[in-house]
């Protein structure tokens, strides 16, 4: 079983992104970002693999305007070295990649512009995979798009155009419940009328049920016949309900308990779980270091990452987090964790954010220099005396660690939550 995160990490410097508009697009600024845009994917790959994650899912912004103006450029050809650099990773390490068309990229829309982009934007998502030199087992997950007035209507026009596409983006997609129109009951009815396998999405279907009998694992256990051998192991989508936000709107974190029951009931099943949460990486780390024993280190590596966000919400958590790991020999993943979670629910007062930002200032003070100096003293005054909140000063300390390049600041979570 591999767990993974989509599209981004947190805190892995050169991972980011670029992008920009449509006036902007030249060919020359289009090159430059594709270019960059592999190199982090690269970084991405790399993290991951150090890490032991196995699952990932591949930005579809990874080349930007890749199904209309950047489509006329060669990037395949100008950087083949790179893609194929990045693909021998994903192959060597076992690493399983997806990709997972917007909101937009409707198969089933009666407009038949609207149709003409969605299989546009499907050639350019098979493009990638394709590029990096990966199998069909790497897939390209689709929602089964609009209703429009008629249900059934709709899904004879998604079947229809479904078997006009190439058999290189059929070998790749899948279909996925949605947490509005289609619900699972829906969408294995049409993967079964054409044969492509079905992703579960365990909170779309809590919030867009198909019945209120069958279980996550009833369901599981049905999406797991429609996977033959060449698709690779079943994939589901796991993500937990933000309480603050509409229904099926994804948290924050993966609350671990809440995960570990769920992966209890199907954990003797060849399933990949791609985590959607708003913290990506953290929460796969998490739930990955809690269903296996990895090792003692793999912990502490963690653990350095998460201390000075940790300190400015508990001095108390993140002492006995440093004593729970002073015993070389335990492995107390879950113990950590909760430690961690009940650390993060704890409103945070001045005193607190000032310890913490001092500690981390401490790897400057050394360095930094005399205008540095003066200007940190002033933002922590601004911050004391509430005219400002703390993100004024750890944008500082975030712009510091940059300058210095301290990889312990640029790779921890202080900066960004």
């Amino acid at each position: 079983m591999k767990i993974g995160y989509a599209c981004l990490a947190i805190a892995v410097p050169g991972s980011e992104l670029k992008n920009c508009t449509l006036k902007n697009a030249t060919e020359k600024r289009l090159l430059s970002l594709i270019e960059h845009n592999l190199n982090s994917l690269n970084s991405l790959i790399d993290y991951n693999i150090r890490n032991g994650i196995k699952l990932f899912r591949i930005s579809s912004d990874l080349i930007p305007f890749g199904s209309s103006l950047a489509s006329e450029l060669p990037w395949e050809n100008i950087y083949a070295e790179l893609l194929n650099e990045i693909g021998l990773k994903i192959v060597g390490a076992g690493l399983r990649v997806s990709m997972h068309p917007g909101q937009y990229t409707v198969l089933n829309s009666p407009d038949d512009t609207v149709y003409s982009r969605a299989v546009k934007d499907l050639h350019y998502h098979e493009k990638v995979l394709s590029c990096l030199g990966l199998g069909p087992e790497h897939k390209i997950i689709l929602h089964l798009g609009g209703v429009y007035g008629d249900k059934k209507q709709a899904i004879k026009r998604f079947v229809s155009r479904y078997k006009e596409l190439t058999p290189a983006i059929l070998s790749r997609l899948v279909l996925e419940n949605d947490d509005k129109l289609f619900n699972i009951s829906d969408v294995l009815d049409t993967a079964t009328l054409v044969g492509m396998p079905v992703v579960y999405d365990v909170l779309h279907n809590s919030v867009n049920p198909a019945d209120n009998v069958s279980t996550d694992i009833d369901w599981i256990t049905r999406c797991s016949e429609t996977w033959k051998k060449s698709d690779g192991p079943q994939k589901i989508h796991y993500s937990q309900q933000s309480p603050a936000k509409r229904p099926g709107a994804h948290s924050e974190s993966i609350q671990i308990d809440t995960f570990l029951e769920f992966y209890q009931k199907f954990s003797g099943l060849d399933v990949d779980v791609m985590l959607e949460v708003k913290d990506k990486n953290l929460s796969a780390l998490k739930c990955l270091n809690c269903v296996s024993t990895r090792s003692i280190n793999m912990l502490e590596v963690e653990w350095a990452r998460y201390k000075y966000l940790i300190l400015e919400r508990s001095p108390l958590g993140y002492l006995s987090i440093r004593k729970l790991l002073q015993d070389k020999k335990a492995y107390p993943a879950l113990e950590m964790y909760h430690m961690i979670e009940r650390s993060a629910d704890i409103t945070i007062d001045v005193g607190n954010s000032v310890n913490a930002a001092q500690h981390v200032w401490g790897y400057f003070k050394e360095k930094a220099s005399e205008s540095e100096r003066t200007r940190f003293q002033r933002i922590l005054k601004k911050f004391t005396s509430g005219e400002t909140g703390v993100q004024p000063i750890k944008n500082m300390l975030l712009m510091l660690a940059r300058k210095y390049q301290d990889d312990i600041l640029l790779t921890g979570y202080y900066f960004y939550f």
